[in-house]
């Protein structure tokens, strides 16, 4: 039995772009068999009778292309074999000893017919030499058009085994992210049930109403800025209420960059570090700002904190370092995340990443 992990898999939705291509490929070499036999006759016989090159390439050309709808039909089946192409070779040209002679017969019946139906005779060498010329001919053919198969298939494969390898990666970044985020609000909020009850008990309300959002969005890896935004709003309701007069939150953001996709629970690091390394640690008010901004193709979204800064420099912890992992996983370079000490006091994080609507 074959195990999963020596197998890969295509989907059986294929984009109309993978199609329109894949149409256009196949046009385009028939245009230039096409083209050989026009040059050819006209190099034997002149302009004369040019229909029959166009019937010869024709013909050819018909009975081909049910031969490649029928193998690309077949090909999903022996998907479970690209990663021995030994086999996969041998399960696609054991047919060809039974496909040349039924490609022969097939396209010379249309063309004694069509020649029939112009009250001509259509002339050609004996069938022995047209057997072995047609058919050695086809061979060539239906082993390049394997190759071609194989090698579309591998590709197409693979790319979708990354980005299901992609997406299971993504998931268990955010996994890792949500008791992270569940574990600093439950020290929030025990750092209030003995002094105040009453504040310790509303935080909580608010805990689960959070949860209950976070349940369902997580299970996206990304969501538009505006959704994760409203999500935020839960913690910084919490964190509001347990320092009170001791934190200002401000949002700048513009509207063109809510539509953009992000991570789903990306901002949620930034606003952490900057409680923790912010409001929790000065007993001075501390004014924090949410920015965002979509400018060029790209947007921005970033935390500032007036009070504070980050112990021992700028440092990632679990909750930033994993944003970065996320991030690299959706974009690669094309994204980053920063943590930066400001000189007049306090500190920003932030990342940036590709626009996409």
């Amino acid at each position: 039995m074959t195990s999963p992990a020596s197998t890969i898999t295509i989907s059986e939705t294929w984009s109309p772009r993978a199609r329109t291509g894949w149409l256009l490929a196949w046009s385009a070499f028939w245009l230039l068999m096409t083209t050989v036999e026009l040059q050819d006759h006209m190099h034997e016989h002149g302009p004369h009778a040019l229909w029959r090159p166009l019937l010869w390439a024709g013909s050819s050309c018909l009975v081909a292309s049910g031969v490649a709808m029928l193998m690309w039909q077949r090909a999903p089946r022996l998907d479970r074999l690209l990663t021995r192409p030994g086999h996969w070779f041998g399960s696609q040209l054991k047919w060809l000893p039974l496909l040349a002679p039924l490609f022969v017969a097939a396209v010379y019946a249309i063309r004694h017919g069509v020649v029939a139906l112009a009250g001509q005779t259509y002339q050609h060498l004996p069938w022995g030499q047209v057997l072995f010329y047609e058919c050695t001919k086809f061979a060539l053919f239906y082993m390049l058009f394997v190759a071609v198969l194989f090698g579309l298939r591998t590709h197409v494969a693979l790319a979708e085994q990354r980005l299901r390898t992609q997406a299971a990666q993504l998931a268990q970044l955010t996994q890792q992210l949500e008791p992270h985020f569940l574990f600093n609000a439950l020290n929030t909020i025990a750092a209030t049930i003995h002094g105040n009850p009453d504040l310790a008990d509303s935080m909580l309300t608010r805990l689960a109403a959070l949860l209950r959002a976070t349940t369902d969005l997580t299970r996206r890896p990304t969501c538009t800025l505006d959704e994760e935004l409203r999500l935020l709003e839960g913690y910084t309701a919490i964190m509001c209420e347990r320092f009170g007069d001791r934190v200002t939150l401000a949002h700048e953001v513009d509207a063109a960059a809510r539509a953009c996709l992000v991570p789903t629970l990306s901002v949620q690091p930034l606003m952490e570090n900057a409680f923790r390394h912010g409001v929790e640690r000065s007993s001075e008010p501390t004014r924090v700002v949410l920015r965002a901004r979509r400018d060029a193709g790209r947007v921005r979204v970033e935390v500032e904190q007036s009070r504070g800064g980050v112990a021992d420099g700028p440092a990632f912890g679990v909750g930033l370092g994993t944003l970065r992992e996320r991030l690299a996983a959706l974009h690669g370079d094309r994204a980053q995340v920063g943590l930066e000490v400001l000189p007049r006091g306090g500190a920003r994080a932030w990342f940036e990443l590709p626009a996409v609507s």
